[in-house]
């Protein structure tokens, strides 16, 4: 079975030796450019943290979320945050 592009396309045998030896040789990392993460919540890296929901908590997030144009996590950060604090 031969190897695909993430769109579908056949990889050929050709370009298969060519990404082989410019592995062999190395990339040069400074050269590469960073990409965009998330953005950071505070002044420290933030944790994933799991909640299971029922399907009408988990609504009723979703629609508050789309009222207030922005995304369930930040209703649950806020939300958190007025109970806790």
């Amino acid at each position: 079975m031969k190897p695909i592009t993430h769109n579908g396309r056949p990889i050929t045998d050709a370009e298969i030796h060519a990404l082989s030896n410019r592995a062999a040789v190395g990339i040069d990392v400074s050269a590469l450019k960073r990409r965009p993460g998330r953005p950071a919540i505070g002044n420290t890296a933030a944790e994933v943290f799991p909640v299971r929901l029922d399907s009408e908590l988990r609504a009723a997030l979703e629609q508050r979320a789309k009222s207030d144009d922005t995304t369930s996590s930040q209703v649950v950060r806020m939300a958190l945050r007025s109970y806790l604090f």
